[in-house]
């Protein structure tokens, strides 16, 4: 079994600075940050991109942090259209947009040395056949999995539900249209498991295993997308996290509450505990400084009931 490496998403600390957000992570024992790329955090759409990002890799190695980048920030490149355009967009000029978004979040990954660069396809917009959109996502991917190769930075698609990618199966009908590249590879939701794939979780995170470049961990319930903190769902984690274990992977295990920065640090807390305990079962350890607090001792957050992803 390998060491997991836990990592909290900075989509969930939206109301922090980056600074203070990393330096929380690192606190509470994280390993890692899941770095979304958004206007709040290293805008990949404002100048200096490049002196920005070396601030932020002068900070993670400050803090003895690892970093994924993540693309899913609703609305960076459009203040009406959530995740648009997408790769699937209609219009080619859209579509590159999008692409160029992902080669810089490529390059930015380079220059922190991150694990892994995350990315999905977007939805299947209306009027475009899968047939015809397979092609189109192939084609708008090129160019981005030429930087991943480039780099030698991980391009890791993850199956969202509702995309036109959503399953592990469709992840395999990608890297066919692209010719199996080695710089394709996956992020795996966890949560995205439990509420779709047809096989139980430690199936499909064993199954999933042989291209695994990023993992995402939440609570779910069966057949609903909505992203919970632990201990609000349905899932049973020492099983799945066992799974993951035994495979090998060194990635980042990133927390992934989207929509729970109302709560972010105070998650944060909570999460790390319960993944530390969930993994004292297996007799591994997942933080990198335990005993820097007792965050299972810290007050609980108020459960607002988020709203679907």
């Amino acid at each position: 079994m390998t060491e997991l490496r836990f990592a909290y998403g900075t989509n969930g600390l939206a109301d922090l600075r980056l600074t203070d957000a990393v330096a929380l992570l690192a606190d509470l024992g994280y390993r890692g940050v899941a770095l979304t790329l958004d206007h709040m955090h290293l805008d990949p759409c404002a100048p200096d991109l490049a002196r920005r990002t070396a601030d932020v890799a002068r900070d993670l190695e400050r803090h003895g942090l690892a970093v994924a980048i993540e693309t899913g920030a609703r609305y960076v490149l459009s203040p009406t259209a959530k995740h648009g355009p997408s790769l699937l967009d209609p219009d080619p000029e859209a579509r590159a947009r999008r692409t160029a978004l992902l080669v810089d979040a490529v390059r930015v990954g380079a220059d922190l040395g991150a694990t892994a660069v995350h990315c999905f396809s977007g939805h299947l917009p209306p009027g475009t056949t899968e047939d015809a959109a397979w092609p189109r996502l192939a084609d708008a991917l090129t160019p981005v999995v030429e930087a991943a190769t480039a780099t030698g930075t991980p391009l890791a698609v993850e199956p969202e539900p509702g995309m036109l990618l959503d399953t592990l199966a469709a992840f395999h009908r990608l890297r066919a249209e692209l010719g199996d590249p080695e710089a394709l590879r996956l992020t795996l939701d966890i949560g995205h498991c439990h509420c779709l794939e047809p096989d139980p979780v430690p199936e499909c995170v064993t199954a999933a295993a042989p291209w695994l470049a990023h993992v995402q961990i939440e609570d779910m319930r069966r057949g609903v997308h909505e992203h919970l903190p632990f201990g609000d769902g349905e899932m049973d984690f020492p099983p799945a996290l066992a799974a993951l274990a035994a495979t090998g992977y060194d990635g980042l295990v990133s927390v992934e509450l989207p929509r729970h920065s109302h709560a972010g640090p105070d998650l944060a807390r909570r999460s790390i505990a319960f993944l530390t305990r969930a993994l004292g079962t297996l007799g591994t350890l997942g933080t990198r400084a335990p005993g820097t607090r007792a965050p299972d001792q810290l007050p609980t957050a108020s459960r607002e009931a988020p709203a679907p992803c």
